[in-house]
């Protein structure tokens, strides 16, 4: 059980569709639910992810969607603010 927890972990340190998805900032790239549409995608035989999500596929995207379905329910009220236009002007220190 150990051993099976250490090998999900080493995969999803490979890199998570979700976090990609945030890096690439593509426009024109979908922002709601970005990771798991990335990682349907490439389950589904999708040729170019790089051109429609600005991000490659997970090598592993079975294993790596219930974890990205997580993060990007986590992070929908930022990707519907983000869809609808309202910006963040957040800075730091004093």
């Amino acid at each position: 059980m150990n051993k099976l927890l250490m090998v999900l972990v080493a995969l999803q340190l490979g890199g998570c569709a979700t976090a990609r998805t945030l890096d690439a900032a593509q426009p024109g790239a979908p922002v709601v639910y970005a990771g798991t549409r990335l990682d349907m995608y490439a389950i589904q035989g999708g040729c170019c992810a790089m051109d429609r999500f600005g991000a490659e596929a997970p090598s592993y995207p079975h294993v790596d969607l219930p974890a990205s379905a997580l993060l990007d329910t986590l992070l929908l009220p930022l990707s519907v603010l983000t869809v609808l236009g309202v910006g963040f002007n957040a800075t730091g220190g004093l």
